[in-house]
């Protein structure tokens, strides 16, 4: 992804001319590793299992995604609140789709941000995509760090954590914590936290790329 790449790279042009032991800027090896990965990619499918709280409200639901380069994607929600509703995002600020169950059958074209196309948080289609969520973690100001880690669902784990800067400016998230497998390079978990709570928890399960996908299937 272009934008991805291009965040990689300004951060290390400011580590590159910041002097080190005053804060210069590191780059996790996951997320480059990752962005290299991705390079290869022209689609994929997932599963995505998410998990949000908001005040005292919880929404819990398994999304299907689907792919394609530069900006195609499409939803469907497999469970949980809002199950067989779906929509597409071709770029823009609009998105196309439909609501579950007698419904199904009426599709509309609303705003991104439209409460029907958004989780319980406010996370938009595009929000969800695996790309863009790793490149929260080069676009939210704050501190970075990467350790191993343990394992999930059988695969070995790096750890890549960021402490926000400025948790006011980003929905209240203190700190955010990715899992990348070390044998596929791409993430399978994403926790996000105020304070001490975990307010977001997503998973990614049944990834498939370069499927061939074409434009037609969305």
């Amino acid at each position: 992804m272009h934008r991805l790449r291009a965040l990689i790279a300004v951060v290390a042009l400011a580590a590159a001319v910041v002097p080190r032991g005053v804060g210069a800027a590191q780059i996790p090896q996951a997320l480059t590793t990752f962005e290299q990965m991705f390079e290869q990619v022209h689609d994929y499918t997932v599963e995505l299992h998410s998990h949000e709280v908001l005040g005292s409200r919880s929404q819990t639901r398994v999304y299907r995604y689907w792919f394609m380069k530069p900006h195609f994607a499409k939803t469907l929600i497999l469970s949980g609140d809002g199950a067989g509703s779906g929509g597409v995002w071709s770029g823009g600020d609009t998105v196309s789709g439909h609501q579950g169950g007698i419904l199904s059958h009426i599709h509309l074209t609303v705003s991104i941000h439209d409460p029907r196309a958004t989780s319980l948080r406010g996370y938009t289609i595009p929000d969800g995509l695996i790309q863009n969520v790793v490149e929260r973690y080069l676009s939210v100001k704050g501190r970075l760090s990467e350790r191993p880690a343990g394992t999930i669902d059988g695969q070995p784990t790096t750890l890549v954590e960021l402490d926000v800067a400025n948790p006011g400016s980003d929905g209240g998230i203190t700190k955010m914590m990715i899992f990348f497998s070390r044998t596929t390079h791409w993430p399978l978990r994403n926790i996000m936290y105020q304070g001490s709570t975990p307010v977001v928890d997503q998973s990614w399960t049944n990834l498939k790329v370069n499927t061939g996908l074409t434009q037609s299937d969305f």
